[in-house]
């Protein structure tokens, strides 16, 4: 017979351990010394200490599952319980026991992470629900509609919650990138048609303006096409494959008119710089016939000037007031030498003049002797009253000959 520290083998090869409730029975060994049947046995030992080191390794490092733990803790304690080997299995079950305390632990903190995580994927997932809900009712379509894109792929990098809460998120979740779809798509089918029907609007204006762009009626058509730019603007935007090619047949019409009336404007500006100076030169040389001297001859002269100004064409209309303007300050001036000469020539004018003169004349000397004899009778207050109406009648008398002395005397 042969003994150790944990085991033994009796006479008859039966194989035992010992343990905190004696011993137990692990085997019988018929097959060689008794040092050989514990050191098979030790071995079965050894292995089952390496097992169990490595699932405490696994169960510290990895992440494998409370269950599958479990079921290889109830695999080895199967193992240690039914005493296959020799050595301490006490402190090996109680390896198992520790074991699985921290597998309880571990699938505590599990829980309540997985509790943490669900409700914080919770919280994200109505984030995601509210901020689409907001953006189903925008109208910045590419913006929202790339927001609500990248929403569906943050929603699918969350974990799942409970089916019932899952599904209710994602129903509202759906429902409103649906109905942003339909707003989305309505707008564009309306902008479609707005855009149709600019298109044929614009189609119209660009024919009117190209039938015009052989137009020589430069005001009234330049004035249309002004019209036709402000209808252009506001008929909207057609399709884009269409809108600039509009635009430049639109365009090109309006150029070839405009440069047209151009070349023809230039032409009659160059002319009418040359006129302007030509009348320049005649209003100088009316302005020497001033001051008139001699009406008749001054009279003929302007109307010599004139004639030639009238057969000269059209100035630049922004200097012609100041070139008419001089001819007609000349031709005031002859105007009233004519009307000052027909005053000291007209004899029912001078008759009329020498008659109120010599009324005015009888007046003052009437007042005056009136005056004298107020004095003497020693009534001065009738004096200074007759002498303020003296005063006046005096003044008009002034003014009747001076006007008197325009008739020659």
């Amino acid at each position: 017979m042969s003994s150790d520290p944990w085991g033994r083998v009796d006479e008859t090869g039966t194989v035992y351990v010992r343990t905190a409730d004696g011993e137990k029975v692990v085997g019988s060994w018929q097959a060689g010394t008794p040092e050989e049947a514990l050191a098979y046995f030790e071995r079965k030992y050894e292995g089952l200490v390496v097992e169990i080191g490595l699932l405490e390794r696994r169960v510290r490092t990895t992440d494998l599952s409370a269950k599958d733990a479990t079921t290889a803790i109830e695999h080895l304690r199967q193992q240690i319980d039914e005493h296959h080997a020799v050595g301490d299995l006490d402190a090996l079950a109680k390896r198992l026991d520790k074991l699985v305390e921290t597998v309880d632990s571990r699938r505590e903190e599990r829980k309540v992470q997985k509790a943490k995580q669900a409700d914080e994927a919770r919280h994200a997932k109505e984030a995601l629900v509210v901020e689409a809900e907001e953006l189903a009712q925008s109208e910045q379509w590419r913006a929202a509609g790339e927001r609500l894109r990248a929403l569906v792929d943050t929603w699918k990098g969350l974990p799942r919650l409970d089916r019932k809460s899952d599904d209710e998120l994602w129903h509202r979740f759906s429902h409103a990138r649906s109905a942003f779809s339909k707003r989305r798509k309505a707008h564009f089918a309306s902008l479609d048609a707005q855009r149709e029907e600019a298109r044929k609007a614009k189609e119209a204006l660009v024919a009117e303006a190209e039938s015009l762009s052989n137009s020589t009626d430069w005001g009234a058509t330049a004035a249309r096409y002004r019209e036709l730019m402000a209808d252009w603007k506001a008929a909207g935007r057609a399709q884009r494959e269409h809108e600039d090619d509009l635009w430049n047949r639109f365009r090109g019409a309006q150029d070839v008119f405009f440069a047209a009336r151009s070349g023809v404007f230039a032409e009659r500006d160059a002319e009418q710089t040359e006129n302007l100076k030509l009348k320049e030169e005649l209003a100088t040389e009316a302005e020497k016939l001033v001051p008139v001297t001699d009406l008749k001859a001054a009279r003929a002269a302007f109307r010599n000037v004139n004639e030639r100004w009238e057969a000269i064409g059209h100035v630049p209309r922004d200097a012609r007031p100041k070139v008419e303007g001089r001819m007609h300050a000349v031709e005031r001036a002859i105007q009233e030498a004519e009307e000052a000469e027909w005053r000291r020539t007209n004899p029912e004018a001078r008759a009329r003049a020498a008659g109120l003169t010599g009324q005015l004349q009888d007046a003052v000397d009437k007042l005056q002797k009136q005056i004298d004899a107020a004095r003497a009778a020693g009534n001065d207050a009738k004096a200074d009253k007759l002498a303020r109406e003296l005063e006046g009648r005096q003044a008009l008398l002034d003014q009747a000959l001076k006007g008197l002395e325009e008739f020659g005397g």
